[in-house]
């Protein structure tokens, strides 16, 4: 360790941060690999070690003979001042190193508050912000993570976004870059080769224009270059890399457990979920192979605590069987199970009691809208009865607490509908008065609501948000409408989300945005103590640039969106369907009930469109 450093840490909230050190980290002699990777999370380090995204590709290099992968955490702003202070650039918790030292720099990017971060790390590190400043001396930056698949705001910064699942892509890349170093390759070279690898985005090989209203009029590539970029998906989920042995964390995280992915993707098309339409189609797990690695995973780790993750867990069709097979095992080992992502027309006592068995505390459900209309509108796919069946069933099983999570702000939303969210949690109140094993204790229901964000390759990426000032009226609106004292009232603040939606449907031009931003010290945006509105809004000015212009505006189905040239696999066809489907309140089947040929089935042998396939899964309950 940096003497320097030794001297610093004592001064610094939480030191374990950037100590390195950790059970299971990898190490390495750097004389013997050809190939550095350190991969960065632009939030702390309690926030990036929850990630299992960054667990896995840790661990796919690290299997790669001659490649080291390590990691960096955006560092808090206290420890941010000390090396600064101390002339001491950011590095890379195993080795030290600056990240300048490395071949490449890949940030995990999984929400569009943490931009400023990357510029930050970037800059921490000596590492010029702009791609046009960098020279062939400098690491190649990547970019992955689910907000990259419209990721333009950081077109200047970055050199290669990675789109959709970075297992086998990440591969290709570092072989490339090694082929690129025997042949002598420039970095514009290697960057024109690796734009041919599917699923590699490499933005300076794209021109954009601009109408004079400011709409995007084409998105050219320079010659030879795919003119669409489509995500990559794994196929097969039971041979995927899964971290078995991973890093045990020297400090307390976010999610301090093991952490098993039973599916990708998710078969019910919620016209607002970026996440479900992205991860299409679905690719589930086998239940033997999740039981097996999530008793390997306590074995090797001493966690006690696992949770199942997915976007829905009651949509896994082997819950129960999984369910019943990780508790053999947890149960006389004390070993906490959780099952989060529960829709309330999956729910049944036969889930709650394992839930009781897993000690749970309380319930989560998201009905998302307070009314019917607005639920088939946004094709939720769940009923008034569906909810107040699956709370009866919770409080028939002793459980007191629900917590209900809503939207506000979403398309055709009315205030009927606003204050439909007050009514039915009236209703959970009374349907746990009139069943209610176990009344003593009381009732706790928790109702939060977020502001809406419309997001790319969703139904609802064409819509307006409404303005922070409706937001806030309606927030007003329920609250007023919340009467009963067993319920408690939770909303979230619009400040972030209204930048949130400009940056999840911006452009390029954003960028200088981004970097008048920072500059002006704006860093750690998701965290409301660092947040500052006032020094975006005034960067935008600086730039001669309306927020408004991304965010309340609605767009032409025919505009030309900053994304146009991704594809996620679905049929931009399909999703403006879907969004005439919600102005009529008309749902969409699930994909598991009928396939509505979005067009995802093309990136893999769909089980819907496979006959044989989909026997054998129904053979093994899967699917």
């Amino acid at each position: 360790m940096d003497p320097r450093l030794k001297r610093i840490l004592p001064r610094v909230q939480k030191p374990a941060r950037y100590t390195g050190g950790e059970y299971n980290e990898v190490q390495k002699n750097k004389d013997e690999v050809d190939l550095r990777f350190v991969l960065c999370f632009p939030d702390n380090y309690e926030i990036g070690m929850s990630n299992l995204g960054v667990r896995i590709l840790y661990g796919v290099m690290n299997e790669m003979p001659g490649v080291w992968c390590e990691r960096c955490f955006a560092p808090w702003p206290d420890m941010e001042q000390e090396l600064r202070n101390a002339n001491i650039p950011l590095y890379a918790l195993e080795s030290g190193d600056s990240l300048r030292d490395f071949d490449f720099v890949g940030m995990s990017i999984g929400y569009e508050m943490a931009y400023t971060n990357v510029l930050n790390m970037l800059d921490m590190a000596g590492i010029p912000v702009r791609a046009a400043d960098r020279d062939d001396s400098m690491p190649i930056i990547l970019a992955g993570g689910t907000c990259m698949l419209a990721g333009e705001p950081l077109a200047d910064f970055v050199d290669i976004f990675s789109l959709g699942e970075g297992e086998d892509v990440t591969v290709e890349m570092l072989e490339l870059y090694r082929e690129g170093k025997k042949k002598g390759w420039s970095k514009r070279e290697y960057l024109r080769h690796a734009a041919q690898i599917p699923g590699l985005y490499v933005p300076s090989l794209y021109h954009v224009t601009y109408h004079s209203d400011g709409t995007v009029k084409a998105i050219t590539p320079e010659e030879g270059v795919p003119s669409t970029i489509t995500k990559r998906i794994i196929e097969d989920m039971d041979s995927a890399y899964y971290p078995v042995k991973t890093i045990i964390p020297s400090t307390e995280i976010v999610h301090d457990r093991v952490m098993l992915e039973l599916f990708r993707g998710c078969i019910r098309g919620c016209r607002f979920c970026q996440a479900g339409f992205c991860y299409r189609p679905v690719r589930p797990k086998s239940k033997d192979v999740l039981i097996q690695q999530g008793i390997e995973s306590c074995k090797e780790s001493g966690y006690q605590e696992m949770t199942l993750s997915s976007l829905s867990s009651s949509d896994y069709r082997q819950l129960e069987g999984l369910c019943d097979g990780l508790l053999d095992y947890c149960e006389e080992r004390n070993i906490n199970l959780n099952l989060p992502s529960l829709r309330a027309d999956g729910f049944s006592m036969s889930i709650m009691q394992k839930l009781q068995r897993a000690r749970k505390s309380s319930i989560t459900f998201a009905p998302e809208a307070g009314t019917q209309r607005l639920r088939d509108a946004i094709n939720k796919n769940v009923t008034e009865e569906d909810l107040l069946t699956s709370c009866r069933t919770v409080f028939e099983g002793g459980c007191n607490a629900v917590k209900l999570y809503f939207m506000l702000g979403l398309p055709t939303e009315t205030d009927e509908d606003v204050v439909g969210i007050a009514e039915l949690a009236n209703k959970v109140y009374h349907t746990w008065k009139q069943y209610a094993t176990n009344r003593a204790r009381g009732i706790r229901i928790t109702v939060s609501t977020s502001f809406f964000v419309p997001k790319p390759f969703t139904p609802f990426q064409w819509e307006p948000q409404i303005t922070m000032e409706e937001y806030q009226r309606r927030v007003n609106l329920l609250r007023s409408a919340i009467t009963n004292k067993s319920i408690n009232y939770n909303w979230h603040d619009p400040d972030t989300s209204y930048l949130e939606a400009v940056f999840a449907r911006g452009d390029r031009r954003l960028g200088a945005v981004i970097e008048e931003a920072w500059r002006n010290g704006a860093k750690f945006d998701s965290w409301s103590e660092y947040f500052n509105l006032d020094r975006w809004m005034k960067a935008f000015e600086t730039c001669g640039l309306d927020p408004n212009f991304y965010a309340l505006r609605e767009r032409t189905k025919d505009e030309v969106l900053p994304w146009s040239h991704i594809s996620v696999g679905v049929r931009p066809q399909f999703f403006w369907r879907e969004r005439e489907q919600a102005y009529k309140s008309v749902i969409t089947p699930d994909c598991r009930t009928q396939c509505m040929g979005c067009g995802a089935d093309k990136l893999l042998n769909c089980s819907r469109c496979d006959p044989a396939r989909t026997k054998r899964e129904e053979e093994r309950g899967e699917g």
